[in-house]
């Protein structure tokens, strides 16, 4: 048996495209599809890139940030420090803040205070006053202002805010200095049935802002406005009410009289042709019983002409100052007259009176000269 060798000698095998032909067209068929698999390979070649350089820079940035994190950084962790602490923001009971008011409705008001939550202005702590809306104490959106932290609302987490607070403060605070300069303020009562919605001169006793207590007296204030009741002197009063026998004056509180016969020099046979109520003018205090409580008062010893309290009442305001003066100098000269009078009868009591009018002391106390009284005019009849 020849061998295996010997029996394939001489055979020559087909090219495979002769002995294969349908896979041939096959290979051609598949040869169209073979530029667009060229093509995905190349753009799965440039993503592969792409993620490989990202997945570097990444790895890059990680390891500045380990090893040097503030590199290239002008900010530094001091600067940070610093900003941190001048926008903290101290949310403590009592605490002042500045806000800006940016929603208003009938309940209250949202207001921006930088802080982590929103703040909450209730209307009932919009003003020291009981308002019905917030815009009547002049909160309106936009409006910028100075709140106290009176509260948290628990269920979000929201500050509570008051104005009222801070407007019971400066009314106390306002309250202690009036009393420390004893000024006095007006009030009205309305407990008495005759003083009913009547201004009353008050001033300040006692100032208790922890105990919420304020005392204010009118007795006080009427004693010390009294006390400055000269006799001469001149004060702005109100008519309060007409009488046939005279005029009720209110001056700062205190009710004098303006006698009929001293309104003018002229005869007045009807107040209300002169006078009316309500009207503002200017009085001389003419007596003042302290004891009881009587002060008496005069437009006519301010008239520049006789008369001039009917034909020209505001020429008597105007003049009013001017008139008193001369009437107080008038007085002066008048008592000392009867002081020297007084003095020429009684030589022990170390004055002399010479017969030219000229007062001088027995001892050098006084001017060698004396007092010259000879140009004392006589006083007028009042």
């Amino acid at each position: 048996m020849a061998s295996l060798a010997q029996q394939f000698t001489g055979l020559r095998c087909q090219p495979p495209s002769s002995r294969f032909p349908e896979k041939r067209k096959r290979t051609q068929k598949v040869g169209a599809f073979a530029s667009p698999i060229v093509s995905a390979v190349a753009v799965s070649n440039k993503q592969t890139k792409d993620r490989r350089e990202l997945k570097k820079m990444f790895e890059e940035a990680y390891e500045r940030c380990r090893t040097a994190p503030m590199e290239g950084v002008s900010f530094t962790l001091e600067d940070f420090q610093t900003a941190l602490e001048k926008n903290d923001f101290d949310s403590e009971l009592g605490t002042t803040a500045k806000g800006t008011v940016f929603f208003t409705d009938a309940y209250g008001a949202m207001v921006d205070i930088t802080a982590k939550s929103s703040a909450y202005l209730p209307v009932q702590e919009a003003s020291i006053y009981k308002i019905k809306h917030v815009e009547e104490a002049g909160i309106v959106p936009g409006i910028r202002e100075e709140f106290v932290i009176i509260g948290e609302n628990e269920a979000d987490n929201s500050l509570i805010l008051s104005l009222r607070a801070i407007q019971y403060e400066l009314a106390w605070e306002r309250c202690r200095q009036l009393q420390a300069e004893d000024i006095v303020v007006k009030g009205k009562k309305s407990t008495a049935e005759e003083l009913l919605g009547k201004d009353l001169p008050l001033k300040f006793v006692e100032v208790d802002e922890e105990q919420s207590r304020l005392l204010l007296s009118n007795r006080k204030a009427m004693a010390d406005s009294q006390a400055q009741l000269g006799i001469g002197s001149v004060v702005l009063g109100t008519v309060q009410s007409l009488k046939p026998f005279g005029a009720f004056i209110d001056i700062g509180g205190i009710n004098g009289l303006l006698h009929v016969s001293q309104i003018s020099h002229d005869r007045v046979s009807d107040i209300g042709t002169v006078l009316q109520p309500g009207d503002t003018l200017k009085v001389m205090i003419l007596s003042h019983d302290r004891e009881r409580g009587r002060v008496s008062l005069s437009t006519k010893k301010l008239e520049p002409t006789p008369g001039d309290m009917i034909r020209n009442p505001t020429l008597v305001f105007e003049k009013a100052e001017e008139m008193a003066q001369t009437f107080r100098q008038r007085i002066a000269q008048a008592e000392a007259m009867a002081r020297a009078d007084m003095l020429r009868f009684q030589p022990e009591s170390g004055f002399t009176l010479s017969s030219d009018g000229i007062l001088g002391p027995l001892t050098s106390d006084l001017p060698a000269e004396g007092f010259d009284l000879s140009d004392v005019p006589e006083a007028e009849d009042s």
